[in-house]
């Protein structure tokens, strides 16, 4: 990659070069990311030795810390090298939809909002909500997010499907146990270089007043933009930005990610292997059960893996479950 982008030339086709240069960076953060984590792993085993060899337990503490962190990062390391899928690198679109059950499913929604959130800070991605629609009395109907990070979206496919929650519904007067739905959806953001042709007369654009909290943030022209396919039927919502353009280009960037990923669909369905495993989004057969009571675990049914820890899950320690997914992906 270095070689080509000091070929003369390099920069006559300013798109191309663009790409290499994005590549480019993505592998030489790769590799520097490796040579840290060796140089760190040295910089231990010499200190251990020196701690040995001197009776240094006060050193010998600071080096079982550092290897702690190292484990930790080869862990990412290892996830990283399962990333084999044509975007696994880019970043995701997330999206949530409460299932039936009303006000129970939409607390469910903003909870594994919370989850995902917690999730993406932890390692380091960015996220913005661009679009949230508000439960009727509490939580969240679906909301839409991006994810900015390398590999969000290889992290990400793993939790496409439903995902059940079980436990005593704080809604409830009576104390009842409930079991909730709610389906996530992710789609990668496509690069530049990958061209989606969308006819403007196949689409309906709308424009509504972006919901807010109230007082002077509610937005008071009609900003917020809901973009409809008609071919396919999809439709894609943005409301986060004050100005419309920003709604609608944001919006459109959206909906491409789903043609694409509609599209690719349609060519595997013949082998019986949908992008994103969306062949199991359907009621009834959840792809990840959350039990709060009576006992508490995380199970997921496609891998077997489960946590007992449901608070650490449910703060964004989703790491293994995503592992386990990779593995049995294979």
């Amino acid at each position: 990659m270095e070689h080509r982008s000091a070929a003369p030339g390099f920069w006559d086709d300013p798109d191309k070069a663009a790409i290499v240069q994005k590549e480019q960076g993505a592998l030489q953060n790769t590799v520097e990311g490796f040579a840290r984590t060796q140089a760190a792993w040295e910089d231990a085993g010499v200190l251990l030795e020196l701690a040995v060899s001197e009776h240094d337990r006060e050193a010998e503490q600071e080096v079982a810390q550092v290897l702690r962190g190292l484990e930790e990062k080869i862990e990412a390391l290892e996830l990283e090298c399962m990333f084999n899928k044509e975007h696994d690198a880019n970043n995701a679109i997330l999206t949530i939809h409460a299932g039936a059950g009303g006000t129970e499913a939409q607390d469910w929604v903003e909870i594994l909002l919370r989850m995902y959130l917690r999730w993406a800070e932890s390692k380091g991605f960015g996220t913005e909500i661009v679009d949230l629609q508000p439960g009727d009395e509490a939580g969240v109907k679906s909301v839409s997010v991006l994810v900015n990070g390398r590999y969000a979206y290889g992290y990400l496919r793993s939790e496409m499907g439903i995902h059940r929650m079980v436990r005593i519904s704080p809604f409830d007067a009576s104390g009842r146990r409930h079991t909730s739905f709610a389906s996530v959806f992710i789609f990668p953001e496509l690069d530049d270089d990958i061209e989606i042709d969308i006819d403007d007369k196949d689409l309906r654009i709308d424009t509504y007043r972006a919901s807010g909290a109230g007082g002077q943030h509610v937005n008071k022209t009609s900003s917020a933009i809901r973009i409809t396919h008609l071919p396919t039927g999809i439709v894609v919502q943005c409301q986060n930005e004050r100005s419309q353009h920003r709604n609608k280009d944001t919006a459109m960037k959206m909906l491409k990610a789903q043609l694409y990923n509609h599209e690719m669909e349609k060519r595997e369905a013949d082998q019986q292997h949908l992008h994103g495993d969306k062949k199991e989004i359907a009621w009834g057969s959840q792809i990840r059960s959350y039990v709060m009571q009576p006992y508490r675990l995380v199970k997921d049914h496609r891998t077997g893996h489960e946590s007992g820890n449901v608070d650490s899950v449910m703060d964004g320690n989703l790491d293994p479950f995503i592992k386990a997914y990779l593995l049995w992906r294979g």
